[in-house]
């Protein structure tokens, strides 16, 4: 009898942490900027405060969970409903050595800015070459 040893690939989903969290929650759309002294990580988040935010980063990991409320209360009535309220959750892998303890945030107009500055191990380092 033969055995088939092949391997099936894991679907992407498969690969994705549990949920645990209840109601609805979003994947915000990103943007990851890199410069000399830092990672900008750019994030829409409609509808989340200040307040509503936690920014988590520990080995190399970043969390970004924000709470967004009902816009209306419990006892409106749709004609029609296509806005969609839930939670925005995402996490990343930092491939650069960051400064954890320089990392600032701020949220203006339903975009997050995180601000990952370099720790200065992984700045460029210009060398400069003497002449004898």
């Amino acid at each position: 009898m033969s055995q088939d040893t092949t391997m099936e690939k894991r679907a992407t989903a498969d690969l994705l942490p549990e949920r645990t969290r209840s109601g609805r929650c979003y994947v915000p759309n990103v943007d990851i900027l890199e410069n000399e002294d830092e990672l900008l990580l750019l994030a829409d988040v409609p509808g989340a405060g200040g307040n509503d935010i936690d920014i988590n980063y520990e080995q190399g990991q970043l969390t970004v969970h924000a709470r967004v409320r009902e816009r209306q209360g419990a006892d409106t009535t749709y004609l029609l409903r296509e806005y969609g309220v839930g939670d925005f959750h995402r996490e990343f892998r930092v491939g650069e050595v960051i400064d954890a303890s320089k990392i600032q945030a701020e949220v203006k107009e339903g975009v997050l800015t995180v601000h990952l500055p370099k720790a200065e191990a992984a700045k460029p380092r210009r060398i400069q070459v003497k002449t004898t």
